[in-house]
């Protein structure tokens, strides 16, 4: 028996699926009530709504997602934008926590969700892909000034929320963590601790992260009399905090305190430190910010403020369901920030 025969008859044995009029049928319905039923159930009656549901479930109707799509015009999928090179994504434990926050939000419902990495240089590539259709909205991290993506998405009002303060003025919803109240925080721990020459390894000017946590650091800084002049910036990753901290050094040799602002480059400061025979904390104090996985591994556990990754990326995707719903927040999210105090500072 030939391989073509054997799948005719392995076909033809197996149960038709059931059809749309079927279940119209089964429920007592028309075929256009049935399909409204399934689509939503815009005009139709609770009672037959619950008959529709039920004909479903008895006869194990599964929608024709395709046919699905051309009445409701939803594509059941969502988009998680990283505006970050591929190998970033696939490295730093934020993105990580973002997934898992993301995919706990949208856990009860059937939306599936589709990654987006929307390399540097590239942003018009993603901005077509999601202006034309192919997600019903979507959830951006780590923005960047020149990816210019709140301003495109609000033009072109596919619902959408921010995970971090977008920087351009407008209405676009986000969830941020309180960054100005961390790295002050932060900063004021290394005071507390008798520190007078505290340098800060800051984050990039064109991401708010970067902005908000330096402006937190300065500010404790102000109040307490002490310069401002140690700054040196990184990109959030190990590596520029290594480079970061050689030229921190190199700049300023007294410093007897770094506020790092982030625990990837914080773990690229101790390594550095740790080469160049600096005692920490007794010859220099450091605090990150994260409280990630890789707090806890560094030699020393790192002191540093907790950002709710996981949380704010859970809280992020209600939202966005929520838009996809009709429904809209008034006011951004802001989560409060705490300091975790290790052996680094």
């Amino acid at each position: 028996m030939s391989v073509d025969n054997a799948t005719h008859r392995a076909d033809a044995a197996r149960p038709a699926a059931p059809t749309l009029e079927q279940v119209a049928e089964r429920a007592g319905v028309s075929r256009s009530t049935a399909s409204r039923a399934i689509n939503g159930g815009l005009r139709v009656s609770p009672e037959a709504l619950a008959s529709v549901e039920a004909a479903v479930a008895d006869l194990g109707y599964t929608p024709n997602r395709a046919a699905r799509s051309l009445v409701t015009r939803r594509t059941d999928s969502i988009a998680l934008v990283v505006p970050e090179p591929d190998e970033r994504v696939l490295s730093d434990p934020f993105f990580a926590g973002t997934l898992n926050g993301l995919s706990s939000a949208l856990a009860e419902s059937d939306l599936q969700l589709v990654l987006v990495i929307a390399r540097p240089g590239d942003s018009a590539r993603t901005v077509r892909y999601l202006r034309n259709g192919h997600v019903d909205g979507a959830i951006v991290v780590s923005h960047h000034r020149d990816d210019a993506l709140d301003q495109a998405l609000r033009q072109s009002h596919l619902p959408n929320v921010f995970v971090g303060r977008p920087l351009s003025k407008g209405d676009t919803q986000y969830v941020d963590a309180d960054n100005v109240a961390g790295g002050r925080m932060a900063t004021q721990h290394l005071i507390d601790l008798g520190r007078r020459r505290i340098g800060t390894i800051a984050g990039p000017l064109d991401m708010s992260a970067g902005i908000d946590r330096l402006a937190g650091w300065r500010q404790a800084i102000r109040a307490a009399g002490l310069s401002e002049a140690a700054i040196v910036h990184g990109d959030f990753t190990i590596a520029s905090g290594a480079a970061s901290t050689r030229r921190l050094l190199e700049q300023h040799p007294d410093v007897d305190a770094i506020f790092v602002a982030s625990d990837l480059m914080a773990a690229g400061a101790l390594g550095v430190l740790a080469e160049l025979g600096r005692d920490v904390p007794g010859d220099i104090a450091v605090v990150g910010y994260d409280n990630l996985g890789v707090a806890t591994s560094t030699n020393p556990p790192l002191t540093t403020v907790i950002q709710p990754v996981v949380a704010m990326a859970r809280a992020a995707g209600a939202r966005l369901l929520d838009q996809l719903s009709g429904v809209y927040a008034d006011a951004p999210m802001i989560f409060p920030s705490e300091l975790v105090i290790r052996a680094s500072a």
